[in-house]
C-alpha cells in the first residue's frame, strides 16, 4: 500500500439507538469536522434504524463521509459485525445461520473483537471451524484484528495471528460508544468510498491502525451510559402515561416516535422538535432513505 493514498474507515460505531451515548448527527458532525475519516459503519446492537438514518442524513447534507449500514449481531456464539446491510439480522441465532443471513442480503460478515474468553466474543476455535465450511455463506469475510477496548486488547495478538493463519483480511475499528472515540481504531484501504473499502476487503488489501484505550479512560462513557438508561426509562414511562406515541430518544430525527422512524422535521409530542432538513424541503424519512439507497 506504500505511495498510495490510503482511505480511513471506522467499521464499528454505536449510537444512542443501542448502548452509545451520542446521536447520529453528533457523530456525523464530529467525523466531518475531523476531515480525516472517509467511511464509517454505524453498527448498533441488533438494529439498523439509526444506521439507515445516518446514511440518509449524510447524503442529504452532502457530507464527505460515506456511511455503511451495519449491525453488531448478538449470536449464540458471540458478536458478529454485519456490513452493507439492507435488513436487520435477527439476534440469538447460531453463528453459522447469522453469517448466511448476512451474506444472503449481500453483506459482509466480520468477527468482532474475537478470541477473548468472554461469551460476547467469537472464539478462535469457532472462526477456524467456520472457515472450513464448504459453503462460503457460512464463512467470515474478515477479522476485527484491532479493537481498542478491553475486549479487543485481550484478544488482539490472537486475532492478528488468526487473520494471518486463515488468510483473512484484518480490519481495525473503534467500537466507539461516544463520538469522541470514533477513529481510535481504523481500517486502512486503497480509495476513499464504501465501495472501495468493500473491494479492499474482498481482495484482502487492508491494514489496521489505532491506539488502545487507557485503563480508566472508558469510565466517563460508562457514567454517561447509566444516565442515558435512566433518561430512557423516564421517557418511555412518560410516553406511555401521555399516550402520545413517544419513547426514549434513539438519536435521530423521528427517533422519539413509536414506532421509531426517520422523519426529518417531525416534532413529537413531549420531546424537543427534531431538526428540520438542511435543504428545507421537508421530504419524508422514507424518501430520504430511498434516495440514500439509490
Amino acid at each position: 500500500m506504500s505511495h498510495v493514498r490510503l482511505g480511513r474507515a471506522d467499521l464499528h460505531v454505536h449510537t444512542l439507538a443501542s448502548d452509545g451515548v451520542d446521536g447520529v448527527v453528533t457523530i456525523l458532525e464530529h467525523v466531518e469536522a475531523m476531515a480525516s475519516v472517509d467511511v464509517i459503519a454505524i453498527a448498533d446492537h441488533d438494529r439498523i434504524d439509526a444506521a439507515l438514518a445516518a446514511r440518509a442524513i449524510a447524503v442529504s447534507r452532502g457530507m464527505h463521509v460515506g456511511v455503511i449500514v451495519g449491525e453488531e449481531v448478538s449470536t449464540r456464539g458471540g458478536h458478529v459485525l454485519g456490513l452493507f446491510l439492507s435488513e436487520r439480522v435477527p439476534p440469538l441465532r447460531s453463528l453459522r445461520e447469522t453469517l448466511a443471513r448476512i451474506h444472503d442480503q449481500g453483506g459482509l460478515a466480520i468477527a468482532a473483537h474475537p478470541a477473548t474468553p468472554y461469551p460476547l466474543c467469537v472464539s478462535a476455535r469457532s472462526v477456524r471451524r467456520l472457515m472450513d465450511e464448504p459453503d462460503p455463506r457460512h464463512r467470515f469475510d474478515a477479522i476485527e484484528a484491532f479493537n481498542p477496548t478491553s475486549f479487543g486488547r485481550v484478544g488482539h495478538a490472537t486475532a492478528v495471528r488468526l487473520a494471518r493463519e486463515l488468510s483473512l483480511p484484518a480490519v481495525g475499528s473503534s467500537d466507539a460508544h461516544r463520538a469522541a472515540a470514533v477513529a481510535t481504531g481504523l481500517t486502512l484501504f486503497r480509495g476513499a468510498t464504501p465501495d472501495d473499502l468493500r473491494a479492499a476487503i474482498a481482495s484482502g488489501d487492508t491494514r489496521w491502525a489505532g491506539t488502545f484505550h487507557g485503563t480508566l479512560s472508558q469510565l466517563p462513557t460508562f457514567g454517561r451510559q447509566l444516565a442515558k438508561y435512566g433518561r430512557g426509562w423516564r421517557d418511555g414511562v412518560a410516553g406511555l402515561v401521555r399516550g402520545d406515541g413517544t419513547g426514549r430518544d434513539l438519536g435521530y430525527p423521528g427517533g422519539r416516535l413509536r414506532p421509531a422512524r426517520y422523519e426529518p422535521g417531525r416534532a413529537p409530542a413531549g420531546g424537543p422538535a427534531d431538526a428540520t432538513p438542511p435543504d428545507g424541503t421537508g421530504a419524508s424519512g422514507r424518501e430520504r432513505e430511498d434516495e440514500a439507497r439509490r
